[in-house]
C-alpha cells in the first residue's frame, strides 16, 4: 500500500500525483512561504556554499514550521519502497519566490533527508545548469533535442547516491521536454532482467570530461536491497562493456526501459522540485520542440541518507 496522505500538515496541501499514487505532491502555501522568507534571508548563496552548517540551519527552519512533521513525513516517503518519490510545488506567481529562494528551499529539503554529495561538475554541493537551443557539451544532460533515456544518478562516482533532488528554476519558450520516471517495481521486465546473470556482473563506468571525474568505477547494474528486492544503478551513456555479452545486455536493457508502458511522463512547472529514491526510481526527459529561444535552468542535488 502507498503511504497515507498527511492531512495535519498546516501550511501545505498534500495529494497523490494524478498519474501515480506512488508519487506524493506537496504544495507549499503562500502563507508558509511568507514564514520562510526571514530565516532564508539570513544566509546568501555564497554562505551556503562555503559554510556547510548553514545548510542544516535552513533545513531546521523549514522543519520548525511544522514542529518536525515535515522532515519526518518526507523521510517516510523517500525511504518507502512503495513510494520513494515526492514533488514539492510552489506558487511561481508569488513574487517572493525567485531562483535564490528555490535554491535555498531545495537545500533545506535535501538536508532534511540526508547529506549531499560533492558535485564534481560544478565543485559545489549542487549543480545549476541550463538547457538551451545550441549546445556543445559532451553529455545528454544539456542536449535539448535528444531524448534523455531513463537512468539513475551517481553511476560513475565513488560516493553513494541514495536520492536525487531536481528543481526547475526557469523555463521560457519551451514545448516538450517532459520529465519521465519509472518505478522499478512497475517495470514489466524487472524480474527477467534483474535476475539475468549478466546484469549482476561488474561493468566499467566512465564519464565525459565535463563531469570532472578522473577515475572509473566498477559495479553491477542490479543489486538487491536488504529485503532481497532489486535495485538498479544504470545510465546508458557511461558503461564501457567488456565484451559482446555485456554490450548486447545493455541494448536489451535500454530498449526494455524506454519501451515500458509503465513509464510516467509528466510536466513539472517552474518552481517545482522532484525528489526521488535513486535505487528504484529511474528518471529521464523527452526531447524539446526546436526553438532558438528555448531556455530551461535546473538545479540538481544528490546525496546519501543520514
Amino acid at each position: 500500500m502507498s503511504i497515507e496522505i498527511l492531512n495535519s500538515l498546516e501550511g501545505f496541501d498534500i495529494s497523490f500525483h494524478n498519474k501515480s499514487k506512488r508519487i506524493i505532491e506537496i504544495e507549499i502555501k503562500d502563507e508558509t512561504i511568507d514564514k520562510l522568507i526571514f530565516p532564508f534571508h539570513k544566509f546568501d548563496i555564497t554562505a551556503l556554499e562555503y559554510k556547510p552548517f548553514t545548510r542544516f540551519t535552513l533545513a531546521k527552519s523549514l522543519d520548525d514550521l511544522t514542529k518536525n512533521k515535515f522532515g519526518n513525513y518526507i523521510n517516510s516517503i523517500i525511504k518507502n519502497r512503495n513510494n520513494g518519490c515526492f514533488i514539492v510545488k510552489t506558487n511561481i506567481k508569488n513574487k517572493k519566490i525567485n531562483d535564490e529562494f528555490l535554491i535555498k528551499l531545495s537545500t533545506a529539503i535535501s538536508h532534511l533527508i540526508g547529506v549531499p554529495n560533492h558535485d564534481s561538475m560544478t565543485g559545489k554541493y549542487y549543480a545549476r545548469f541550463f538547457v538551451k537551443h545550441e549546445d556543445t557539451s559532451d553529455s545528454y544532460l544539456r542536449k535539448a533535442y535528444v531524448n534523455m533515456d531513463l537512468h539513475t544518478d551517481g553511476t560513475y562516482v565513488n560516493e553513494k547516491t541514495d536520492w536525487i533532488v531536481m528543481s526547475k528554476l526557469e523555463e521560457k519558450n519551451v514545448k516538450g521536454g517532459e520529465t519521465c520516471i519509472l518505478h522499478l517495481d512497475d517495470w514489466e521486465h524487472c524480474d527477467e532482467l534483474s535476475k539475468d546473470p549478466i546484469g549482476r556482473q561488474n561493468f566499467i563506468w566512465g564519464s565525459p570530461k565535463s563531469k570532472n571525474i578522473n577515475y572509473k568505477v566498477e559495479h553491477p547494474i542490479f543489486n538487491n536491497d536488504n529485503k532481497g528486492r532489486p535495485e538498479i544503478s544504470y545510465i546508458d551513456q557511461f558503461p564501457e562493456p567488456k565484451n559482446m555479452e555485456q554490450g548486447n545486455f545493455l541494448q536489451k536493457l535500454s530498449d526494455a526501459l524506454e519501451e515500458s508502458k509503465y513509464k510516467i511522463s509528466t510536466e513539472l512547472p517552474v518552481g517545482s522540485t522532484i525528489i526521488a529514491n535513486n535505487h528504484f526510481w529511474l528518471h529521464g526527459r523527452k526531447p524539446f520542440k526546436e526553438n532558438k529561444n528555448l531556455i530551461r535552468e535546473l538545479l540538481r542535488i544528490r546525496g546519501s541518507f543520514n
